[in-house]
């Protein structure tokens, strides 16, 4: 039998506990041998709950056990996790985790410290809760040079986008409700500013190109500032906002941002709604491929997670190889990246609008004193440069068509 230890009894980590016992028949035939948990590791104890007899209050207990083959990290966060989790590797044990915080600011160290020790980090859980994305990217598509990547990669703002754009109410009502279900956060900073899809792409994409890509490098807009009247004018035109988490190589520089988006029908992620997550990712052979799945939840993140306790079980002693380089890859300046914008203004700035974009498609939202439009393709430094002369300008939303 192979023992392993779980860091965190949270939501993910007697998520694993549950999904290792529930079927454990199943992973053990996948795996070749049995996989249980010897330890678990919380500051709390659990006197109602049979795990208790594992917990343990100690780190060190875990670290100098050589019967713990594999450590489950679903602390969240970087501290203590960071420090656990090289411990374990540079002592020999693989280590599985669902912490996306972690894996985007120290992954490529880790990485590396895995391979020296023939062990591996695997974090497939990291990005798209339940869905496999991280190991089609890093072993499936290794024959396709990625152009793009695009994804609902949070679903509590994807669930309040999908609730604004049906019941025609504001952000700050359905955040409410939305945390009244449980689907956000009591803080939804994390989510509503685009911070945890952030890290999600940078992760994504630095697995893409086998470089390292700062998540502090990535222009970051949460969806604080859309509005019902913003759907009214994507209902004229048959579009619907997601924000997304993108990355693109352009002439071998790469642009990188999360933003709310105007998409149409034809764009395979426009059917995506409430809690659920799809990353679309373009290759330059096999084309556009999709990922969809739930993002997020108890079940659907442990069974991700179990899924890598699996192939490090298959792997024991042999590194999985990942290309992910500690050299940074830069990504450009926002300024520099060229997109369409659907843009409100005041009734009275028509004809100036008219005149100061080069080319512009009217939208009628239906709103007396307003005046919608989309304007051509131009870098984010020439929009800027040109808006800047509207006194009436209320608001600007990206274009993905």
């Amino acid at each position: 039998m192979i023992k392993i230890a779980v860091l965190g009894y949270g939501t993910v980590g007697s998520g694993v506990v549950k999904v290792l016992n529930t079927n454990a028949n199943i992973i053990a035939k996948r795996a070749g041998q049995e996989v249980g948990v010897k330890y678990v590791l919380d500051l709390r104890d659990f006197p109602d709950d049979p795990v208790q007899s594992k917990v343990v209050h100690d780190f060190n207990i875990i670290l100098e056990d050589p019967e713990i083959s594999i450590v489950v990290e679903t602390m969240g966060g970087t501290k203590p996790a960071y420090e656990f989790v090289k411990k374990a590797l540079l002592s020999g044990k693989s280590v599985c985790t669902s912490n996306k915080e972690l894996v985007a600011a120290y992954g490529a160290e880790l990485v590396h410290i895995a391979k020296s020790k023939s062990v591996n980090f695997l974090f497939e859980a990291s990005v798209g809760g339940g869905i496999p994305v991280i190991r089609p990217l890093n072993q499936s598509l290794t024959a396709d040079k990625i152009e793009q990547i695009n994804g609902i990669l949070n679903g509590t703002t994807n669930y309040i986008l999908t609730k604004m754009a049906q019941d025609g109410s504001d952000f700050d009502v359905v955040l409410k409700e939305a945390q009244e279900l449980g689907y956000a956060e009591k803080d939804p900073t994390a989510d509503v500013e685009g911070y945890d899809a952030c890290r999600k792409i940078a992760i994504l994409t630095s697995l893409a190109y086998g470089q390292q890509v700062d998540y502090e490098d990535i222009y970051t807009e949460g969806i604080t500032k859309i509005t019902a009247k913003d759907f009214k004018y994507a209902k004229a035109i048959g579009a619907a906002i997601k924000i997304f988490g993108s990355s693109r190589r352009v002439g071998g520089k790469l642009y990188a941002m999360v933003a709310p988006q105007m998409i149409k029908s034809d764009n395979p992620l426009y059917a995506v709604n409430d809690v659920f997550n799809a990353i679309c990712v373009t290759g330059n052979m096999l084309g556009d491929v999709m990922f969809y799945g739930k993002g997020a939840g108890k079940e659907a993140t442990a069974s991700a997670v179990v899924s890598d306790v699996v192939d490090a079980v298959k792997h024991m002693n042999i590194n999985v190889m990942t290309i992910w380089d500690d050299e940074k890859m830069p990504v450009e300046p926002m300024d520099e990246m060229k997109n369409r914008f659907f843009v409100r203004i005041g009734e009275s700035e028509k004809a100036k609008a008219e005149s100061e974009f080069e080319e512009i498609k009217v939208v009628d939202g239906g709103i007396d004193g307003e005046f919608g439009f989309i304007t051509g393709i131009m870098t984010e430094s020439e929009f800027n440069d040109i808006i800047a002369g509207f006194d009436s300008f209320i608001t600007r939303i990206r274009v993905g068509f």
